[in-house]
């Protein structure tokens, strides 16, 4: 059995790993071009989309009781790694 407060803390932390890489890519955007600002922006959007959908499942567990919060892990854990996933394609796509 996994320890809930010592995995609830490793995925906030890693959470915040990732919004402050993800500020860093989106403020990249404001020195494109237009055609470009636009790649960029969808690229943004679907980032944040996965950041919130992460935030919700995270919200879950914290509200899970104790019997059954390894249930949910399965699903933080699916959100989280399509938020790694797409973050690093985001910013992948853009590199020099």
């Amino acid at each position: 059995m996994r320890n809930r407060d010592a995995y609830k803390k490793k995925i906030y932390t890693e959470l915040e790993i990732v919004q402050a890489r993800f500020a860093e890519f989106k403020a990249q955007g404001q020195n494109f071009d237009t055609a470009t600002q636009a790649k960029h922006n969808r690229h943004v959007e679907k980032v944040e989309q996965h950041i919130i959908a992460t935030k919700a499942k995270l919200k879950e567990l914290d509200a899970a009781h104790d019997d059954v919060w390894e249930e949910l892990v399965d699903g933080v854990e699916n959100t989280w790694t399509v938020l790694q996933s797409t973050l690093e394609d985001a910013v992948t796509s853009f590199k020099d």
